[in-house]
């Protein structure tokens, strides 16, 4: 009996959750891996492989429209908005740093890295005016950090120091954070820290993480925070998607200190995890290669509300409503919250 109850009690909870969600739609069906959303306009926006950019209209979802950025077959991992366009930054040497005009689709190159070591993992938009993304490292160890300011880029010079096989993750554009106060940036590989930045003078804090870490594979894929004190870190190891040890982690003081969470207690590998708006980080949805979770607990505890396979990415819609993105796919996900 002490065996079966358990399961009991994960299966009613994933059987309640079930009667909250009212629908669960793909609309977009297509050839891609999708690791970045955006929304805007009642449109989901995306960027993928083989140069593909588009939309998909989220109340007609025959109302779609995708472009190639260019001829070249290039990745885009990332995709970010100002008011006026669209950001996106291709992996691989050379990067180029894309921007498409929201109301025409036309799009240029205004910024290229063609350092050989350029691999740009996250881009984000702290507000119109100001931005950051960062990439694989040089030769000489040192964060490589790029700046959108005064309607330009600019790599951003500063002395922080990565140890040996520490990286970052392009797995859903969502190892960069913001509020009022920071920009956070989350490494992973070797070694799996928190970078924070005081947007008022540009100085740093980095801050050792009780995470997985120490494999090329393990760390943080993705971070997030409601406001200037609460965040929360996923991640894991996408070579062994069902470990579940040490690979969510939340913090109370802005990044300075963070406690585990669920370890051994959730689904595993995560590669995207976002807050509820206006929830202050009580309400979270997150999901990996083998799963979609939700956390109605600031995090402490974790259910699987679905199995399905092959997201990478998600992104709260309102309140009721989140999109997920991934292999050849975009879902959307109704609740009746």
């Amino acid at each position: 009996m002490k065996k079966i109850l358990p399961f009991l009690f994960s299966f009613l909870g994933i059987f309640s959750f079930s009667q909250q969600i009212e629908s669960f739609e793909t609309i977009l069906n297509d050839k891609i891996s999708i690791r970045a959303l955006e929304i805007y306009n009642n449109k989901v926006w995306y960027s993928g492989t083989d140069s593909k950019f588009g939309f998909v209209d989220l109340k007609n979802s025959k109302n779609q429209k995708q472009i190639k950025l260019s001829e070249k077959k290039l990745q885009f991992r990332t995709l970010e908005q100002d008011k006026n366009a669209f950001y996106a930054i291709n992996i691989e040497s050379p990067a180029d740093f894309f921007k498409i005009d929201k109301k025409s689709l036309k799009y240029k190159v205004v910024f290229k890295d063609t350092a050989k070591t350029a691999f740009y993992d996250a881009l984000h938009f702290v507000n119109d005016k100001l931005a950051y993304t960062f990439s694989d490292t040089d030769k000489d160890n040192k964060l490589k950090l790029a700046i959108f300011k005064d309607e330009k880029w600019s790599i951003l010079k500063n002395n922080i120091q990565l140890n040996e096989g520490e990286a970052a993750f392009a797995a859903s554009n969502t190892n960069i954070a913001s509020s009022k106060k920071y920009v956070w940036m989350a490494t992973g590989g070797k070694a799996s820290r928190i970078l924070r930045m005081n947007l008022k003078d540009q100085k740093f804090e980095i801050f050792t993480m009780p995470f997985v870490q120490g494999a090329y594979s393990q760390g943080i894929y993705s971070i997030d925070f409601s406001d200037d004190k609460f965040g929360i870190a996923v991640g894991g190891d996408y070579t062994k998607q069902d470990a579940n040890i040490n690979n969510i982690a939340t913090t109370n003081d802005g990044g300075g200190t963070w406690q585990i969470q669920a370890s051994g207690q959730n689904a595993g590998y995560t590669t995207c995890v976002k807050i509820k708006p206006n929830s202050k980080g009580k309400e979270i949805i997150s999901v990996g290669d083998q799963h979609i979770s939700y956390s109605s607990d600031f995090g402490k505890t974790w259910k699987k509300i679905s199995n399905e396979k092959g997201f990478f990415v998600c992104e709260w819609v309102n309140r009721n409503t989140v999109v997920f993105a991934g292999k050849d796919k975009i879902s959307v996900m109704k609740l009746k919250f």
